[in-house]
């Protein structure tokens, strides 16, 4: 009777060992499928997991069954560290593992692609925040009789002595005084057109006469009564509206845009941009601007550089004198802020924007576009491509008030109706 158990033989017993069926213990046998000496697994290469013990290439010594040679393909690229599936064998293109190769060129689409809409989103956000911070108070529809649009843009640029939004120590610093209400201490069209820009300053002590004109507040409806004053006058009575309607009623030219900056936003324009570098042939000193400036090319501060627009008794020219060195400064302010240094850096762009929007007084039909036309015209003017000139006068009147040259400013006005180039000059 066989002890063993069914389907098993003396010969199993003697191949797989005397189990436990024996009083002796198994001694040991050698494992034919792992080589000695390899410190590992049956390759002989550290850390290679064992080939199935019916694939193992050392059986070949068991009568019957196949050798090494007849396993080889098995040992291609096996001990050599490699994965079954790559190496030779695996995907064209692709690496030892048979992942595809990157697609540089899908790659490299979706990065354009994603840096496109990130530079829009940006664009997009800028716009709209500049375009929230603009104060738009100035509304000319109230402006009534107005005269007919010509060709080209003309805007109306204001520097009024407004200290809104100044502490004490701020009108202390930049030298404005404590005054009350607001007058302006610069006047200035700026045409843009087809054969070139034109800045023309309006000297503050310019003769004028105040015409009929709507209150901007009340509404009410002040007949002309043939009254003169300065130019600045207008201002200081009903504000922007009745400054535009006075330009208007004694030039004859039609004003499409407003734009209005005082004391304060002034200075911090400037110190935004870093300061503004000027060239002061003769120096000079005033008191009450706080002017204290030497000869030669220097860079201004907001302060240094307000002195220098409203500096006007230590000029040998008064009012007409002063009025070059405000349409030389803000060329040089407009010139050397639309550089790719300020534009394409938002840690100068976004600060010189913000000071100056943040103080900037326009109408209500004027967006950002008319904006920019406004300030790069006026860094062409500064560039050579236009043309900066005052009034033409022709003496003075009663009170030191300024009178125009009435035949000039006739010919001006019509060169810039019909966007010719000016040839009219200041004197």
């Amino acid at each position: 009777m066989n002890d063993w158990p069914e389907g098993w033989t003396g010969d199993s017993r003697d191949r797989y060992g005397r189990g436990s069926a024996s009083s002796r213990p198994e001694s040991a046998r050698a494992m034919r499928h792992v080589q000695r000496g390899g410190g590992g697994y049956g390759g002989g290469q550290q850390g290679e997991p064992p080939l199935p013990p019916h694939l193992s290439p050392h059986r070949g010594s068991v009568p019957g069954q196949r050798g090494p040679d007849d396993y080889a393909e098995y040992d291609n690229g096996y001990n050599t560290g490699q994965v079954y599936g790559g190496g030779r064998g695996g995907r064209a293109g692709g690496d030892q593992y048979g992942r595809p190769a990157p697609d540089w060129r899908r790659r490299i689409k979706i990065g354009a692609i994603t840096l496109v809409v990130a530079l829009l989103a940006v664009s997009i956000g800028t716009y709209f925040w500049a375009d929230s911070k603009l104060q738009r108070r100035v509304d000319l529809s109230k402006v009534i009789e107005r005269p007919e649009t010509g060709e080209g843009t003309n805007y109306l640029i204001v520097g009024s002595d407004s200290r809104e939004g100044m502490t004490a120590a701020d009108k202390k610093r930049l030298h404005t005084g404590s005054a009350n209400g607001k007058r302006t201490d610069s006047m200035m069209i700026l045409h843009v057109g087809s054969n070139g820009n034109t800045m023309i300053s309006l000297p503050r002590d310019s003769d004028v006469e105040i015409p009929s004109y709507r209150g901007s507040d009340s509404g009410k409806l002040f007949p002309g009564q043939g009254r003169h004053t300065k130019l600045n006058a207008s201002y200081s009575e009903d504000g922007p509206q009745l400054l535009v309607r006075t330009v208007e009623s004694n030039t004859g030219l039609h004003i499409d845009h407003y734009a209005e900056i005082g004391f304060g936003g002034f200075a911090k324009i400037v110190d935004a941009v870093g300061g503004v570098e000027m060239n002061i042939p003769k120096g000079f000193k005033d008191e009450k601007s706080g002017a204290d400036f030497k000869s030669g090319k220097q860079t201004l501060d907001g302060q240094q550089s307000l002195a220098f627009v409203r500096t006007r008794y230590a000029l040998p020219g008064s009012d007409l004198d002063r009025t070059k060195n405000q349409q030389k400064f803000l060329s040089a302010l407009a010139s050397q802020t639309a550089t790719p240094s300020t534009v394409l850096n938002p840690f100068r762009l976004y600060p010189t924007m913000g000071a100056g929007l943040d103080t900037l007084v326009v109408d209500k039909d004027m967006g950002l576009f008319d904006l920019s036309e406004m300030f790069f015209a006026m860094k062409s003017v500064s560039g050579g491509e236009g043309k900066q000139m005052n009034m033409p006068t022709s003496g003075s009147v009663g009170g030191g008030n300024l009178q125009w040259d009435k035949a000039k400013v006739k010919q001006l006005v019509s060169q810039l109706k019909n966007d010719e180039k000016v040839t009219v000059s200041s004197n």
